[in-house]
């Protein structure tokens, strides 16, 4: 009786605990975001939140965009996100529901007839709800950590793919401008040509593949400018602007990739310790877990109220007693009900498991990615680009010295310019592959297609000359 006592006691001191946090949760979702991305974000719940977070948004669109300025849009400005953060006070309102004792039934009769009037009165309170209030907290307290850790999931996701969409439009912007020199050369290729041949100097079949060359850089400019306005679109819709929003500009071109790559060490050990989706799969484990408890608990009690009675009538002195009310469990002992939650917590173990596993093995795959496209980019960069101008400037000095044709010229132009393409291409396959490899150690899962396909320059495609 004495440990009933102290169990009621304290479930009543915990009730009287139970109330909202001052900012409904998002500091820990901000505090998450913060370590994974580098940028925290804010719960907009007024209407001033909302004018502050424009305000911003036009502040950071005045200048040329950047990565980071991109993340920062994208938490202000992205509703979806903004959404996801009523998840929280869903949860909040749960847990202070778990911490609070369930309003106590009130019950009235009346009867009369034969000259007798009978009154029934009592209040009913639950007791069970009462001496289980300590685990049904801790639960709904999980349930709650389980929220904020999936609302960081979403906006560690939002920030990955708006960097990813940002490196995606300035690349796709320096590849329309180089497709232009290659017009340009076409054009002036093509032309020349034609007038080669009408001059008697050259032959058709060499006029001919002049010609198709010009034909494949027009649709290959085609194709780019078209890129340009689907890669910044779909920047457009990852930081949520419309309107005016939409003047803003990109860099010229992308940054260089660092000195010196990455090498994290225990990479595997900081997905499995650092992920939101393991951090997510454990918690969701613990919780299935405290429930479980929760449900042996209550197996055999599954209604059981206590309260105080009262019953009066006509010419009969008032009687007051107490009256309780308890579900039998004549034909469910509760055996159904333990043995689902321990099905759902073997089901929670086993995703566990399998979401580490798959962390595990897609921190080394973006490892590879990321090592393999900064490889590239600094390949291209050190090694191609200074060869094709080094080739350019040495055909240019046997084309003054007349050892060499215009059309091996323009030739070996159209190959310097193929060959900046391929850097550019590597270089934004590195700041994604980047983006990607920070996700997949402290975020969330990169999905990952595999490296990208060689582009027309890097596949050595023949070239008409």
């Amino acid at each position: 009786m004495m440990r009933l006592t102290i169990a009621a006691a304290a479930a009543l001191a915990l009730a009287g605990c139970a109330s909202f946090s001052p900012d409904g949760g998002a500091g820990q979702v901000s505090e998450l975001t913060r370590e994974r991305t580098g940028q925290g974000v804010g719960f907009q719940r007024t209407a001033s939140d909302v004018d502050s977070a424009a305000a911003r948004v036009g502040e950071l669109l005045q200048q040329p965009l950047t990565a980071d300025a991109a993340v920062e849009i994208a938490f202000l400005n992205n509703r979806g996100l903004q959404a996801s953060f009523s998840e929280l006070g869903i949860a909040e309102a749960e847990r202070v529901r778990a911490g609070r004792l369930a309003n106590p039934r009130l019950s009235l009769g009346h009867l009369a007839g034969g000259g007798i009037t009978e009154v029934d009165r009592s209040v009913v309170f639950d007791l069970a709800g009462l001496l289980t209030m300590p685990i049904a907290n801790e639960v709904a307290q999980r349930q709650l950590e389980q929220a904020q850790y999936q609302a960081a999931f979403e906006a560690v996701g939002i920030a990955a793919e708006a960097r990813k969409a940002f490196f995606a439009a300035v690349a796709a912007q320096e590849l329309a401008r180089y497709a232009e020199q290659v017009k340009l050369a076409a054009d002036a290729s093509s032309e020349l040509a034609r007038r080669m041949l009408q001059a008697g100097n050259l032959s058709r079949l060499q006029q001919m593949r002049e010609q198709s060359f010009y034909a494949d850089a027009t649709a290959d400019l085609a194709r780019a400018r078209h890129q340009v306005v689907a890669e910044r679109e779909r920047l457009i819709r990852a930081l949520g602007l419309s309107g005016e929003s939409l003047g803003f500009t990109l860099p010229e071109r992308l940054p260089d990739p660092p000195s010196s790559a990455l090498e994290p060490k225990d990479a595997e050990q900081t997905a499995v310790s650092k992920r939101l989706d393991v951090l997510m799969a454990k918690r969701d484990a613990e919780a299935t877990a405290k429930s479980l408890g929760l449900t042996k608990t209550t197996r055999f009690i599954n209604v059981l109220d206590v309260g105080y009675a009262d019953k009066r009538q006509t010419g009969e002195a008032r009687q007051t007693g107490y009256e309780i009310e308890l579900e039998l469990p004549l034909f469910d002992f509760g055996s159904t009900r333990t043995a689902r939650a321990e099905a759902m917590y073997m089901q929670a173990v086993h995703r566990t498991a399998e979401v580490a596993t798959n962390a595990r093995s897609e921190v080394r795959e973006s490892y590879s990615a990321y090592r393999t496209a900064y490889d590239l980019a600094r390949h291209y960069r050190d090694e191609l680009v200074p060869l094709r101008k080094r080739i350019s400037d040495e055909n240019m000095l046997r084309y003054n010295g007349m050892l060499t044709g215009v059309f091996e010229l323009l030739a070996d132009a159209r190959d310097q310019v193929n060959s900046v393409t391929g850097a550019v291409e590597s270089l934004r396959d590195f700041w994604i592959a980047d983006t990607d490899l920070q996700s997949a150690l402290t975020g969330r899962s990169p999905n990952l297609a595999g490296f990208g396909a060689p582009s027309k320059s890097a596949a050595g495609e023949p070239r008409a000359h």
